[in-house]
C-alpha cells in the first residue's frame, strides 16, 4: 500500500509523518506537494502538522484551497482513510470534512508537552489498538482548543464520533475533545502527534498503533 503526505508550505512535520509511517512501519510514503491534484495512488492521506501558508488568515483556512484538498474532498467522498495532525486537523474543519473550529488556546500561550489521552470511542481502526483506553502522545499548539455547537457536540456523541479526549484539557477544548472522526469513521482528526510516539528512540510508542490503522 502506499501513504500520501500532503505538504504546503509551512508544513513542518511531513518528515516526521514520513519517517513513523516508511522508516518506523514500512509503509510506502511519498510527501505530495499542494499543487497535485492526482491521488488515485494513494490508499490513504495524511495532512501533518506546521503552519499551512503561515496560518496567516486562519488556521488551515488558506490550506482549504489547495489543489490537493479539493481532490481530497473525493478521496474521502469515496471512504479514502484521511488523517489530519495539529494543522492538519484544523484543515480538516476548514474543508468541511470535520465539523467544528480549532480556536486560541485558553490561556492564549503556545503549549508543548506530552498529554495524557483516553481513548472515547473505539468505533473505527483508528483506535481499535488501544485496548487499555489510556495513552500518550505530544502536543505542540498555540490553537487547538477544539470548538463546536451544542447541537454539533450532540451529533458527535449520537455518532460516537469523539475519538480521544485529554485526561488534562491544556487548551480548554469543549468537552475535553482531542480528537474526533466522520460518521463513517475513515476521517480522523487530532491535535495530538501520533508521529512523535512511534520510534523507541524518541521515548514513547503510543502513537504507533494509530499509525498502524493506516494500513487497514
Amino acid at each position: 500500500m502506499s501513504i500520501g503526505v500532503i505538504v504546503f508550505p509551512g508544513s513542518n512535520c511531513d518528515r516526521d509523518v514520513q519517517w513513523a509511517t516508511e522508516g518506523c512501519l514500512g509503509i510506502s510514503t511519498r510527501r505530495v506537494w499542494h499543487e497535485e491534484t492526482d491521488l488515485s495512488s494513494f490508499d490513504a492521506i495524511v495532512l501533518p502538522g506546521g503552519f499551512s501558508y503561515g496560518d496567516y488568515l486562519r488556521c488551515g483556512a488558506i490550506a482549504r484551497f489547495a489543489p490537493a484538498l479539493q481532490s481530497l474532498i473525493d478521496f474521502a467522498a469515496k471512504g479514502g482513510r484521511v488523517l489530519g495532525i495539529c494543522n492538519g486537523f484544523q484543515v480538516l474543519t476548514e474543508l468541511g470534512l470535520l465539523p467544528g473550529a480549532l480556536t486560541r488556546n485558553r490561556d492564549l500561550h503556545f503549549i508543548c508537552e506530552d498529554a495524557p489521552l483516553k481513548v472515547v470511542s473505539q468505533r473505527t481502526a483508528w483506535t481499535q489498538g488501544y485496548n487499555e483506553g489510556a495513552l500518550t502522545l505530544p502536543i505542540a499548539h498555540g490553537e487547538g482548543r477544539y470548538q463546536c455547537s451544542d447541537d454539533t457536540l450532540k451529533q458527535l456523541q449520537d455518532e460516537d464520533a469523539i475519538a480521544l479526549s485529554y485526561g488534562n484539557n491544556p487548551n480548554g477544548s469543549v468537552s475535553d475533545i482531542a480528537g474526533i472522526t466522520n460518521a463513517s469513521g475513515s476521517v480522523l482528526g487530532l491535535m495530538p502527534h501520533p508521529e512523535r510516539a512511534c520510534d523507541p528512540a524518541t521515548g514513547g510508542t503510543d502513537g504507533r498503533r494509530m499509525l498502524e490503522a493506516l494500513l487497514g
